[in-house]
């Protein structure tokens, strides 16, 4: 039997999107103060000492981690989002710890078991992964936002995001119910994308599991959450799922054969970030500040910030192509993300993250204004 034809790849999935900036990444590489690169929302502040601390203390890890984690992670997880968020009757039977939530959702159709003859829909403006997991399947995708157009088919899997990224769209109480109310109706599991619910700046985002929302039952219903941004703990691959104890339990059996584990000392520093709130509240701060500063630059240099109530993104548009938009902006020595990346309908659009440090966003910011 031969090696694996490298080149089906391309069948399968789309280019990845940041190898299509390379030439812009160089441009902007040139400036003389150097790149600012605000094209993906990596975190660059501490880890904080409380997850640091558990990490350490439990270092001495000789064995084997459980797939489902032990059951102080599970319970802090659910006890997060009844304090936060005011979700309340979740058990910790109805959490999985996951390796970050893009594995999860990479993963999320060919676990769940679906393939060609089903229907993925993802927003029409969405983070490239919720196509690629669902082409991973050999699923069908279709991009939609509209309730009247997701009625119109009969999807097995529905997406939603709030705070969504790119623009960063706070998706209202009401429109999530309509949503859950729908995908009951059509029998399709409803997958809230929710990583970025610490971070609202304009409106207030609610969880696909509040009572107000799902009618106090999670039936259908599951919420993906992540401490790479509320935690600055993209670097220890720490996430979860909850919801439908039924799609957990599903999700955990396939789950424990194919060996998706957190290790015990991640486990462990996740468990002591999601009891503290205080390292969230002065993250929100810095980047509060720096969203500002940024936002300001922006208009005055033309820009057009359209959404952006939440999540750690503007979205921008200069009213060209977001290319052009691109390129305007490697001559002044800044990165960004292109619309495109997301959708069609981000084609005039760029995503411009506020997760650098201080002394590159105000670089950025006198280049912007000068």
């Amino acid at each position: 039997m031969g090696a694996p034809d490298a080149s089906r790849v391309s069948t399968r999935f789309p280019e990845f999107p940041w190898d299509t900036l390379a030439g812009a990444k160089q441009r902007a590489a040139e400036h003389v103060d150097g790149i600012v690169d605000l094209s993906i929302g990596t975190p660059v502040d501490p880890t904080p000492d409380v997850a640091r601390e558990a990490l350490v203390a439990a270092a001495d890890a000789p064995g084997y981690p459980t797939v489902f984690g032990p059951e102080s992670l599970r319970q802090a997880a659910v006890d997060w989002l009844e304090r936060r968020f005011g979700v309340t009757g979740l058990t910790a039977s109805q959490v999985l710890p996951t390796v970050g939530s893009k594995e999860l959702i990479a993963n999320l159709p060919m676990q769940l078991g679906l393939g060609p003859d089903d229907l993925v829909v993802v927003p029409e403006l969405a983070y490239p992964t919720y196509e690629v997991g669902a082409r991973y399947a050999g699923c069908q995708v279709l991009a939609a936002d509209s309730p009247d157009v997701i009625a119109q088919h009969r999807p097995a899997l529905v997406y939603v995001n709030s705070p969504a990224n790119p623009h960063g769209q706070i998706l209202g109480a009401d429109h999530l119910r309509t949503m859950v109310e729908l995908a009951r109706d059509l029998g399709a599991l409803l997958v809230s994308d929710e990583c970025y619910l610490e971070f609202a700046w304009d409106g207030e985002p609610v969880s696909v599991l509040h009572p107000d929302v799902c009618g106090g039952s999670s039936e259908g219903l599951l919420a993906v959450h992540s401490l790479s941004k509320r935690s600055n703990l993209a670097g220890y691959r720490d996430a979860f799922v909850t919801g439908d104890e039924s799609v957990v339990t599903e999700l955990l059996a396939v789950r424990k054969h194919l060996g998706f584990m957190l290790p015990t000392p991640v486990q462990a520093a996740m468990t002591a970030a999601l009891a503290d709130d205080d390292h969230v509240a002065e993250q929100r701060e810095r980047y509060a500040a720096r969203r500002s500063d940024l936002r300001a630059a922006l208009e005055s240099a033309g820009f057009t910030v359209e959404h952006s109530e939440g999540a750690l993104y503007l979205w921008a548009t200069r009213g060209e192509p977001c290319r052009d938009t691109i390129a305007w902006l490697a001559e002044r020595g800044v990165l960004a993300a292109p619309g495109d990346f997301y959708g069609t309908a981000g084609a005039r659009h760029v995503r411009i993250a506020f997760t650098a440090t201080d002394e590159r966003v105000a670089s950025a910011v006198r280049r912007l204004t000068a």
